[in-house]
């Protein structure tokens, strides 16, 4: 799965020292993923919600922080939408938000 973009998470864990080891752990994880459909992504990781076929919600850090992504199953893209804590993450829509 390649990941757009990198920098998305080098600048949250920056301001977020807390949750980088965390980030770089799940990047690297998904990195590494040839996931074909949301299934697949619930296999893995069986904490994520699946918003839509295209939109899902992981959870990070014992789910104190919320990672929005979306995939294109067909290219091996994932674009990360959104990351934040928990409480940020409950005033966003996490089928729309496009904050990156």
């Amino acid at each position: 799965m390649e990941i757009f973009e990198r920098e998305t998470i080098v600048k949250y864990s920056k301001k977020h020292a807390i949750v980088k080891k965390t980030l770089d752990l799940w990047y690297n994880d998904v990195k590494s993923k040839k996931w074909k459909s949301p299934n697949d992504i619930k296999r893995d990781f069986i904490t994520a919600s699946i918003i839509n076929k295209n939109r899902v919600v992981f959870n990070i850090k014992g789910n104190s922080y919320r990672l929005v992504a979306e995939i294109n199953f067909e290219k091996q893209w994932l674009i990360i939408k959104f990351i934040g804590t928990h409480a940020e993450y409950d005033k966003i829509d996490a089928a729309t938000v496009d904050k990156y």
